[in-house]
């Protein structure tokens, strides 16, 4: 038992040096891309994994679509990046091979499709390396139901929390298994920052600090206590505290979930609550997620692979509603907003209004490919 505990004091110690470095990294702070003088902007486009190419596919198209007389001038590259599956990443042992992650990093944005996580062993997620290796400190979330007063965005930090090490937690063999939870000053400040300087640049007037700082008392405590700094910064905006659990049962609360405006979460826990949002604006289907970082952003659906859809062979039934959103949010970080409000338009059409063609995830629903030519003939009509 000693030799076990030996080991681990060990490990532990080279895991507190690393965080410390990874700190120092993050004080220098690289400063953000300013697109609008970018010569060209290059869009990594991955389909990843299970149903990830089919919607990627139609991503693709409905890109090219959108941005034909910029790729004819040489102003917009869609490079198509290989690799990110998980035959490869298994066959070469690394969470995103060394290979594709250099073509990653030569893109100035990454649209991506699912990719699988591997249960047990030690190789983390995909996702996870990236966010990581690529600095993507803010999950950016939106869920809207106008019918019922939601208008919600969920800021959720995206780098630390129990996700940056979940590989590498100590075990005592027949005895007890640990992982660690990270947080850190510059990490927490800038994803409050975030959060707060959406909250001023859109006119919200609250923002909810949700934490369970009362149990995790030393890194949501930092959580919640930086945050609350960074409020004070921010006067016109009403910085409110609430704990993950209760904030899970407000936002199936119709009497009071419409007060809510905008969310400043941990990693786990904005994980799970987006999740749960998602849900409540149709399912996980119909969400996007924005991954951005100073000089590298990452735009994805929320939802899997789906492995059922591939196993009973009805991939080509699955629905691209949250990767045509994740489209829209990357549209809108490049700076093609006129092209990101006709999308959002004939999507909001297209699955609130008209809903003339449905995925259902079965064969009794559309084909993707029938889905995004409906969206486009939409966009047409805009």
């Amino acid at each position: 038992m000693e030799k076990y505990i030996d080991e681990a004091c060990a490990k532990f110690r080279e895991i507190l040096l690393s965080q410390v470095e990874r700190v120092e990294k993050m004080k220098s702070g690289a400063s953000a891309t300013d697109f609008s003088k970018l010569d060209k902007i290059v869009i990594g486009l991955a389909g990843g994994d299970g149903i990830g190419p089919i919607i990627t596919d139609e991503a693709e198209r409905l890109l090219r679509f959108l941005l034909a007389d910029e790729l004819a001038t040489g102003k917009v590259e869609i490079k198509v990046i290989e690799g990110l599956t998980i035959e490869n990443r298994m066959a070469k042992n690394q969470a995103v091979p060394d290979d594709v992650l250099a073509e990653i990093k030569k893109c100035d944005v990454l649209l991506k499709g699912p990719t699988t996580t591997p249960k047990g062993g030690t190789m983390e997620s995909a996702n996870v390396t990236l966010r990581r290796e690529l600095d993507l400190f803010a999950n950016v979330r939106p869920v809207c139901v106008p019918e019922e007063g939601i208008d919600w965005t969920f800021f959720r930090e995206n780098t630390e929390g129990e996700y940056v090490l979940g590989s590498k937690g100590i075990e005592i063999p027949d005895t007890l298994a640990c992982d660690f939870k990270v947080t850190t000053n510059p990490g927490t400040e800038r994803i409050a920052r975030a959060a707060f300087e959406f909250a001023r640049a859109n006119g919200k007037k609250k923002v909810a600090i949700v934490t369970k700082a009362n149990i995790m008392k030393k890194t949501d405590g930092k959580f919640s206590a930086i945050c609350h700094e960074i409020a004070k910064e921010y006067p016109e905006i009403e910085a409110e505290e609430w704990y993950i659990d209760i904030m899970t049962a407000n936002l199936v609360n119709t009497a009071i979930r419409s007060s809510f405006e905008v969310f400043l979460l941990p990693n786990l826990y904005g994980d799970i609550i987006t999740d749960e949002a998602a849900q409540i604006q149709g399912g996980v289907g119909t969400a996007g997620s924005a991954n951005t970082g100073s000089k590298y952003a990452m735009f994805e659906a929320i939802h899997g692979t789906a492995p059922r859809m591939i196993e009973q062979g009805i991939g080509d039934y699955a629905n691209p509603s949250s990767l045509f959103k994740a489209t829209e949010l990357m549209l809108r970080h490049i700076g093609f907003t006129a092209y990101a409000d006709k999308l959002a338009k004939a999507m909001s059409i297209c699955t609130e209004t008209e809903k003339k063609v449905i995925c259902t995830g079965d064969r009794d629903g559309a084909t993707c490919k029938e889905f995004a030519d409906y969206v486009m003939n939409t966009i047409k009509s805009i």
